[in-house]
């Protein structure tokens, strides 16, 4: 029976190891393409240390100035103070060379090109990866249209709302600042009503906007919030607003198409500094990550608290409660439900998206994503349960289904 075992473990660690080879060193975060010994390709260092491939070094390049900026540190230098990156040409050779057939199906697939991924541990397919530096700088809030199935990300560019198609094709822009007519100063967090309008939170002016897909502004709520952060919509179509100066959770009912404003209640104080927000598209109730200052990674830790629809405490978990179940302190930074109502959670420090489990039995922790991800920042699920994560580390959403 114990040889038996080995070499199913030894594979399924080949696996991984590959499918992190990959996405990790083998592909140009700017563009998503496989590098290549092809021109365009090539993996070409800069010299800070990053690494992009050829065809990016040329894109990134000013015109008519062969000076170009990082697009990871910011740091300039001339296109001409770029060189091959040999380790990686190098590893690309190794890998070429290994036997598909004695190393398992995971060789076959990490040596692929494209953007669809068979493989992903822990439960999930990764099918499609879309955005990249240069269409999304420092992605901060996401958000999907239930019935068209559009994917609504905002960022630090210059149009600060972006919309996708269902395939990652871009649809619009919006949101320049100075811009009276869909003017954004600083997104942090993104929602679609049911009816199909995009809800925005600004901390720039501390406002929450209003916007139909065409980028025009159709209600602007200020001087209501202290920094409201975290946005999403409940099944009655308000929207359910986290003010993390104000330690509040704020229930805001509109009239989106005529663009007023009913009411815009405070329904939960005494919150320490919430930002996250979800809620169950069916039941109603909503999690809020609350950022504790207490010891721990980067002088924080996190709790998240669920309530019911009627705003009823009934159940919280904070980092150390977490961290019993895996071997190091976990940190919440996204939280979402499922079409199923189970809870998802971001943990961009662990690099990593896990499950607790519905209501009734939280928390039952169940890893969903554990490879692939570089700084998850912002969870969604679209209408066929697909899993969507915003990837503030490589400014990409992320598009996983269930196997």
């Amino acid at each position: 029976m114990a040889m038996s075992v080995r070499p199913s473990k030894h594979i399924r660690t080949m696996k991984d190891l590959l499918y992190e080879t990959e996405l990790n060193l083998l592909e140009c975060k700017v563009c998503f393409e496989k590098f290549s010994q092809q021109q365009e390709r090539r993996p070409r260092n800069l010299p800070c240390g990053h690494i992009i491939c050829q065809e990016c070094v040329c894109s990134l390049a000013l015109p008519r100035n062969p000076r170009l900026e990082c697009p990871f540190c910011r740091r300039a230098c001339r296109a001409s103070e770029t060189s091959d990156c040999l380790p990686v040409l190098h590893l690309m050779e190794i890998l070429s060379s290994v036997d598909t057939d004695s190393s398992g199906s995971a060789a076959a697939e990490a040596a692929g090109g494209g953007h669809v991924q068979s493989l992903a541990p822990a439960g999930c397919t990764l099918n499609l990866v879309f955005g990249g530096w240069g269409k999304l700088i420092n992605p901060t809030g996401l958000a999907v249209c239930l019935n068209s199935g559009c994917v609504v990300v905002a960022h630090d560019g210059k149009k600060r709302i972006n919309v996708f198609g269902s395939t990652g094709t871009a649809i619009q822009q919006f949101g320049v600042k100075g811009d009276f007519r869909s003017d954004v100063k600083y997104a942090l967090d993104v929602a679609v009503t049911l009816d199909g309008y995009i809800v925005v939170t600004d901390a720039g002016d501390r406002s929450v906007k209003v916007f139909d897909f065409t980028g025009r502004s159709k209600l602007v709520i200020e001087e209501a919030f202290c920094l409201p952060w975290g946005v999403d919509i409940n099944p009655q179509n308000e929207m359910m607003v986290t003010d993390s100066d104000a330690g509040t959770l704020c229930l805001v009912v509109a009239d989106f198409r005529k663009g007023l404003l009913k009411k815009n209640l405070k329904i939960i104080t005494n919150l320490c500094h919430p930002q996250g927000i979800a809620v169950c598209p069916t039941s109603g109730a909503v999690v809020v990550i609350e950022h504790l200052k207490a010891a721990g990674r980067n002088g924080s830790s996190t709790r998240m608290k669920i309530f019911s629809s009627a705003f009823k405490l009934i159940g919280q978990v904070d980092s150390f409660g977490l961290s019993l179940v895996l071997p190091s302190e976990l940190h919440a930074t996204a939280v979402a439900f499922d079409r199923q109502a189970n809870i998802l959670v971001a943990d961009a420090h662990n690099r990593i998206v896990f499950g607790l489990g519905k209501l009734e039995e939280f928390p039952t922790f169940r890893p969903i994503v554990t490879h692939g991800l570089s700084y998850p920042v912002a969870l969604t699920c679209a209408a066929d349960n697909s899993l969507l994560v915003l990837d503030s580390g490589d400014h990409s959403v992320k598009i996983f289904s269930s196997r």
